[in-house]
């Protein structure tokens, strides 16, 4: 058992479940942060606004993953070339129409979602209640903005 009271064995393959989630977070990050300084068009003015929102977000999110892998006593990566290896989003660029910053997004939005759901579950199969609980934060904010955007394209 560790510090925290969970088995050795399950908090390496959470640290490195998260290590790729917090990865793939960094790179939505950087995409989304791309979407701020270069989208044009007539909806410049409120999805700049929105994009900075979400960008820090997603650093808020990035430093509270790697807080939950330093308390399972595992250690954050930390680089971009770490990050680019092990994401499940790829680096987007020269996306700065509306509708290709909004379907980019709700694309790499969809990959969090999906890989929250997976560590979701392993951490509930774990009695991780803290993983658990910090995904299940993150799945309510991905679903809200998933919903939004799409109310958005129609």
């Amino acid at each position: 058992m560790n510090n925290i009271g969970l088995k050795e064995d399950y908090t390496k393959v959470m640290e490195e479940r998260l290590n790729a989630y917090l990865s793939s977070v960094q790179i939505s990050y950087m995409n989304v942060r791309g979407y701020h300084w270069n989208i044009i068009g007539k909806q410049f003015f409120a999805l700049h606004e929105k994009f900075e929102e979400i960008y820090n977000s997603l650093n808020e999110m990035a430093d509270e993953i790697a807080e939950r892998i330093l308390m399972l006593e595992g250690k954050p990566l930390h680089s971009f070339s770490e990050y680019i290896k092990v994401s499940v989003i790829k680096e987007r660029q020269n996306v700065n129409s509306a509708e290709d910053t909004v379907n980019a997004l709700l694309e790499d939005t969809a990959k969090l979602l999906e890989t929250e759901r997976e560590i979701l579950s392993l951490a509930s199969d774990n009695d991780d209640e803290g993983t658990a609980s910090l995904m299940s934060g993150f799945i309510g904010e991905q679903e809200k903005m998933i919903w939004m955007f799409n109310a958005l394209l129609k």
